[in-house]
C-alpha cells in the first residue's frame, strides 16, 4: 500500500507542474515565417495566433490566394515550434519519460 500512496503523491505533483506549465504557455510567443520573412505569425504557447506582419511586397489585391497560402504557412511553421516547445518542456517535467507514440498530453 506503501507504494500506492507514493503514486497517488507523485501523480498530484505532476498534475499541479502540468497545471503550471499551461498557464506559462500563454505566455510564450513563437514566431514562424514564410517567403523569407516577408510573412511572419507570431503565436502564444497555446498556438494562438497573437500577430501577424506582412511586408508590403506581398500584399497584391490581384493575387490574393498567394498571401493566404504564405499566411498559413506562416502559421504551419510557428505552430511546429510551439509543438517543439512543449515537447521539450513536457520531456524535462517528466524527467526525460517519454509518452508512447501517437500519446499527446491535452493542451
Amino acid at each position: 500500500m506503501k507504494n500506492i500512496g507514493n503514486m497517488m503523491k507523485q501523480a498530484q505533483q505532476m498534475q499541479a507542474k502540468m497545471q503550471e506549465m499551461q498557464a506559462s504557455l500563454e505566455q510564450v510567443e513563437v514566431t514562424g515565417q514564410s517567403a523569407a520573412g516577408m510573412v511572419v505569425v507570431t503565436v502564444n504557447g497555446k498556438s494562438e495566433m497573437k500577430k501577424v506582419k506582412l511586408d508590403k511586397s506581398v500584399v497584391d489585391p490581384e493575387d490574393v490566394e498567394v498571401l493566404e497560402d504564405l499566411i498559413v504557412a506562416a502559421f504551419n511553421d510557428a505552430k511546429k515550434k510551439v509543438e517543439q516547445h512543449v515537447a521539450e518542456e513536457t520531456s524535462k517535467m517528466m524527467g526525460g519519460l517519454k509518452l508512447p507514440p501517437g500519446m499527446k498530453l491535452p493542451f
